[in-house]
């Protein structure tokens, strides 16, 4: 009897009733008893896959547990993910809803679908099942993980990112939490569509990167500042040479001249790392247009504030940050990382220089994400870094659904980098700074 290939909706994948687990687990050891595993990972999945696939139904077929015909399909499916990719996971892989998977050791699996956390019915066999996928994901990168290393970045091979975990660190077994990699980027209309922000002010964001305003995004972890900062490199003019720099590669540029540079972790004897300063570093010396860091965490800060001070405006960055105003304290922390004996004035005399624009966004209650400021760095006052908000979005409440309510309005400050960007023939429109005229609800 031919079985059909399983629909990969991970929406509807259900685990196996235990009997089938134990079924499976028998009939994977027969499976591997009869391939020469040296062989087949040497052979691409798509040319191995079908003589496996009618190995393992010869070995379901001569199984006497008993089934039905979807429970065998399952079993096949599930048997082929085990030997050629990340067991279980495979099918939440595939799936375009599911934006991070949560796996909390062995026994249960949650799910990010709309910005909401959502419990997975799928499952791992054991805790050894469960190692076996980890191991699998690190090695294919060239990394470890044991009790000596019980912690590791990794990236699947779509650019997905991958975090693992495992004991004496981890207390109730392994874990393994995976932000996925969108193959399709998000747009400016898109984000328009989805509320992240209003249409009126797309004209002001991308002339502000027309004009080379150096640019930091701040938000939370899982606030959208990689897809917003994909969404404004769109503005770049394709003649331009860009450099990026990424602990894990995902900004997916369009332009024609992209450069694209990638952070190494420590090898397998703990040395070989290169760390985003040294790639900033090597960066000025490649003749950039434009530098694009993916997200500044450390002393790379310090060399990014004095690309923007020398000559290299028209950079954008991201960084970890509850407001614009903490993005500035944090940036300056960074900053002091390396180590360069710089005072605090001399310091935040740099970031005052260097930034032009914070734009900060959020991922909120109901799992929206929107772009909730746009502020200023305006200079020093003193000691001090002064700001100014040129939008905000205010809250106005939860309708009945759950979905949080607000207005996205202009403060009616003219802003400082007016004469700049109309320098570059970008104006900048009267509607976008008048409060009344937003508060009216023409931008609602």
């Amino acid at each position: 009897m031919t079985l059909p290939v399983l629909h990969r909706d991970a929406a509807q994948q259900e685990p196996l009733p235990a009997l089938l687990e134990d079924t499976r687990a028998r009939i994977h050891r027969s499976l591997l008893d009869q391939l020469d595993l040296s062989a087949l990972a040497r052979r691409p999945r798509d040319e191995a896959e079908p003589e496996v696939r009618d190995i393992v139904r010869d070995l379901v077929a001569a199984d006497e547990t008993p089934m039905n015909l979807s429970e065998r399909v399952r079993l096949v499916e599930q048997i082929l993910d085990d030997v050629f990719g990340l067991g279980p996971l495979e099918p939440l892989l595939e799936d375009p809803t599911i934006s991070d998977i949560l796996v909390n050791t062995h026994r249960e699996i949650w799910l990010e679908r709309d910005g909401r956390l959502v419990h997975s019915p799928v499952r791992f066999r054991d805790e050894d099942h469960l190692r076996q996928i980890i191991d699998r994901i690190v090695s294919a990168v060239g990394r470890r993980i044991d009790e000596a290393s019980p912690m590791v970045d990794a990236r699947l091979a779509d650019g997905s990112r991958v975090n693992a975990i495992i004991p004496p660190l981890a207390v109730d077994g392994p874990h393994l939490s995976i932000r996925k990699f969108r193959r399709d980027v998000l747009g400016a209309e898109d984000l328009i569509r989805s509320g992240t922000m209003p249409e009126h002010l797309l004209d002001f964001l991308r002339g502000a990167v027309k004009a080379r305003l150096n640019i930091l995004i701040s938000g939370g972890t899982g606030s959208g500042k990689t897809t917003f900062l994909n969404m404004l490199s769109e503005a770049i003019p394709g003649d331009q040479r860009i450099v990026t720099i990424e602990d894990s590669a995902e900004l997916q540029l369009r332009q024609p001249h992209v450069v694209r540079l990638e952070t190494r972790p420590p090898n397998l004897e703990g040395g070989g790392a290169i760390g985003a300063r040294q790639l900033v570093i090597n960066a000025l010396r490649m003749r950039p247009d434009r530098i694009v860091i993916g997200e500044v965490r450390g002393g790379e800060a310090l060399d990014m504030l004095q690309a923007m001070n020398t000559g290299h405006d028209g950079s954008l960055t991201t960084l970890h940050a509850n407001t614009p105003r903490d993005a500035l304290s944090r940036l300056e922390t960074m900053a002091s990382m390396a180590h360069m004996g710089i005072s605090e004035a001399a310091l935040r005399a740099q970031i005052a220089s260097a930034l032009d624009l914070v734009l900060h966004v959020a991922r909120l209650s109901d799992g929206t994400r929107k772009l909730t400021a746009i502020s200023e760095v305006t200079g020093m006052e003193g000691e001090i870094i002064t700001m100014q908000d040129l939008f905000v979005f205010h809250r106005t409440g939860i309708n009945p659904d759950g979905r949080v309510m607000g207005t996205f309005r202009a403060t009616g400050v003219h802003p400082a980098c007016a004469e700049r960007l109309a320098a570059y023939g970008i104006p900048v429109d009267d509607v976008i700074l008048d409060e009344e005229a937003l508060s009216t609800g023409r931008w609602e």
